[in-house]
């Protein structure tokens, strides 16, 4: 029977469960493939679904900074929901591209900022100071934990994992403007962005001191 080398990377410690995130690619591949599939017999590329999404998402965070916000959550919610189909596209079609899984990735960002930015200026506007530093802290946060796995993949250390990634923020800060409970939503997002970013850390600390053993 074969050994694994001591101090190989394969033994970095494993999720005990699948991420949200994977749940919900499973299931997205279930529910809208077909729509994926006629989307390419459209025409439609992928590219053009990841821009189309980032910009719903930036009106629906232009809305919220507005305070309108049941309109500026529907342009969120359609705008994850292009998100979420523009990679199924890509799969389903053979279209996957390094561009555009950069584009993909820089547009989430702009996404993302674009959400606590709106978030940090309807605050601003209320004089509602926790409120508004929570947003800042959100946004830092969850733009170091997308940090810390492009550094820990730019020295091949494979770092998507974590206990809170952006579905997770999306789906709490969703959940948080329709429930009209952004205060809690945003304390969960800092504090669990912040641990996340920690873990990444730790993981891609562990990769360097196993592969510098084998």
């Amino acid at each position: 029977m074969t050994r694994q080398p001591r101090g190989s990377a394969n033994q970095l410690p494993r999720p005990i469960h699948k991420s949200l995130t994977a749940l919900a690619h499973e299931a997205m591949a279930e529910l809208f493939g077909p729509l994926a599939r006629y989307l390419h017999r459209l025409g439609i590329t992928p590219n053009t679904i990841t821009i189309l999404g980032c910009a719903l998402s930036m009106a629906g965070a232009a809305l919220i900074a507005l305070g309108r916000w049941p309109a500026g959550i529907a342009f969120a919610l359609v705008g994850g929901f292009a998100d979420a189909v523009d990679g199924l596209l890509a799969r389903q079609s053979q279209q996957t591209t390094r561009f555009g899984a950069f584009l993909d990735s820089v547009l989430d960002r702009w996404s993302d900022s674009a959400f606590f930015i709106g978030l940090l200026v309807y605050f601003a506007r209320a004089d509602m100071v926790m409120e508004e530093v929570l947003s800042g802290l959100a946004l830092s946060f969850s733009l170091l934990v997308s940090y810390t796995r492009a550094r820990a993949e730019g020295i091949g250390a494979r770092c998507s994992r974590g206990l809170f990634t952006r579905l997770e923020r999306f789906s709490v800060l969703m959940a948080g403007l329709i429930l009209d409970q952004m205060t809690i939503a945003l304390w969960v997002i800092a504090t669990l962005s912040a641990l996340t970013a920690i873990q990444r850390i730790y993981y891609t600390w562990r990769f360097i001191q196993l592969t510098a053993e084998e």
